[in-house]
């Protein structure tokens, strides 16, 4: 059994502590405030990320990031892509050097461009492994069989990892390509945007089966640009990743995209969400990767243009279908 802090007490970070503390390991929960463990610990319950579900009273919860940290032979983290750079730092000092993280989180650094697990290398020397794939927290936490991939640059820790969180109803596989493992759980997202998006204009299962086939014909043409093995593309966090985020009610993402589609704003679309969308954050950096790189990824420039041009959703979607003709099969 092992002794494990989870840094971020929303829906994700609580579903996994829960399956740990399931299998008989320690657990403690760093919350972001006083005001976010007081109402946890009131309810047992977060009501807003995971409403439903009771936490067990030995999953301890703490706002000191010291106390979180303190003896931890895991850490989880599981906060948002734009907190990950101020959570490392917040980090540094406090955890055990020899501690495996294992980053949840999906997302691109706006600004650097770099990968999650790039962001934490720049600040901590721990040993880093992602865990992504196909995972609403909802489903997790209520013992719904799921089945995710882990990769690393140290694969004798990613199959530490796979040993420690395997479960009945969780199963999974590694994978040795990190930057595609990476880059399928951030860009699926912004995918995720616009398949609802279409939903939300309208529109039925033929458009959106078309924007997930070439939503992951994209990922994959920028992955293997950046290093990424194609193979990966079409597993757990690529495609996988995709079509769970694509086409489920518990996505924040395809809610975000269909709220546009009706004809709100971003902001209001966001607000009424009210939980972190990282397609957005996501589609501005990578679009800088797009270019960065010279790949030809329509969708994902279709719908940074609508978030960040003001371009309407309309003709957003007519623009991409009178585009010149193509071979499916072009590079």
């Amino acid at each position: 059994m092992k002794n494990i802090a989870v840094i971020g007490a929303g829906g994700w970070g609580l579903a996994l502590g829960l399956l740990l503390n399931d299998k008989g390991n320690t657990i403690s929960i760093w919350c972001y405030d006083e005001s976010e463990k007081n109402a946890i610990l009131q309810y047992r319950e977060n009501k807003r990320c995971l409403p439903g579900i009771k936490i067990p009273l030995e999953i301890c919860f703490t706002a000191s990031m010291e106390e979180a940290l303190e003896d931890k032979e895991i850490v989880i983290v599981a906060v948002p892509s734009k907190a990950i750079r101020t959570t490392a730092e917040r980090m540094k000092g406090l955890i055990n050097p020899e501690a495996v993280i294992v980053n949840v989180s999906k997302g691109i650094e706006d600004g650097t461009l770099l990968r999650l697990s790039e962001v934490i290398e720049e600040v901590l020397s721990n040993t880093v492994v992602a865990l992504s794939g196909p995972s609403h927290a909802e489903e997790v936490a209520r013992h719904i069989p799921t089945t995710v991939v882990v990769s690393g640059r140290d694969m004798q820790a990613a199959e530490m990892i796979q040993d420690v969180f395997m479960t009945r109803y969780f199963r999974i596989y590694t994978n040795e390509d990190l930057i595609g493992v990476e880059l399928g759980g951030a860009l699926k997202n912004v995918i995720a945007l616009a398949a609802g998006t279409v939903e939300g204009i309208g529109y039925g299962d033929n458009t959106k089966a078309a924007l997930i086939t070439r939503g992951i014909a994209e990922m994959t043409r920028l992955g293997v640009a950046m290093g990424g093995s194609p193979n990966t593309f079409a597993g757990l966090s690529g495609i996988g990743d995709l079509i769970v985020t694509c086409t489920s009610g518990h996505s924040r993402n395809r809610r975000a995209g269909e709220l546009l589609g009706r004809g709100y704003t971003v902001d209001e679309a966001l607000k009424k969400v009210n939980m972190v969308v990282e397609g957005v954050p996501t589609t501005k950096a990578g679009h800088a990767l797009m270019i960065k790189y010279d790949i030809e990824m329509p969708i994902l420039n279709a719908i940074y243009e609508t978030l960040f041009e003001g371009k309407s959703v309309q003709e957003a979607i007519t623009d991409l279908m009178q585009r010149d003709k193509k071979s499916e099969h072009y590079s």
